[in-house]
């Protein structure tokens, strides 16, 4: 066989990114520490409930994990990854550039039946819109680099 019976790997852009908020996690751990101290009778039991509530926070909730390019959008919380969710490129609509005003953060993930949304922060964000007509809102540092690298991928 001939060299051109084996073409070198396609070359597609595919953007990663993380974005965090930490400053989010440390005001929710300030505001709950002084509450048993509020409170009667014994500290055990809400010290270990506030202490449990912040590790699970900074395991799913204070970072977002993003990969786009050939493969779709993969989106992964938290330093455990999980919850972890793929939508794929043949799923995917429209991806595009939205500013996210702080009074409409969902901070976290949320779900309803018509949309899901991974935020974290205002400001610039990557909306899709899923060929089901479900839009999904994802926060990531670079949203413009990841809206070029599905456009590149889709073309």
């Amino acid at each position: 066989m001939t060299a051109a019976a084996f073409p070198g790997p396609s070359r597609h852009t595919i953007y990663t990114g993380q974005a965090t908020n930490w400053p989010f996690v440390l005001i929710g751990a300030a505001v709950a520490v002084p509450l048993p101290i509020l409170g009667n009778g014994s500290y055990t039991v809400p010290v270990l409930f506030i202490a449990v509530v912040v590790l699970v926070n900074v395991l799913t909730a204070a970072s977002i994990r993003t990969a786009a390019g050939p493969n779709g959008v993969s989106v992964r919380f938290g330093l455990l990854g999980w919850p972890r969710r793929t939508y794929r490129l043949d799923r995917i609509d429209r991806a595009e550039v939205i500013d996210l005003p702080p009074l409409h953060v969902a901070w976290g993930f949320w779900w309803t039946p018509s949309r899901t949304c991974y935020t974290v922060r205002s400001g610039p964000t990557l909306r899709l819109t899923l060929s089901s007509g479900r839009t999904v809102t994802v926060t990531v540092p670079d949203p413009h680099a990841a809206v070029a690298a599905l456009r590149e991928a889709a073309a």
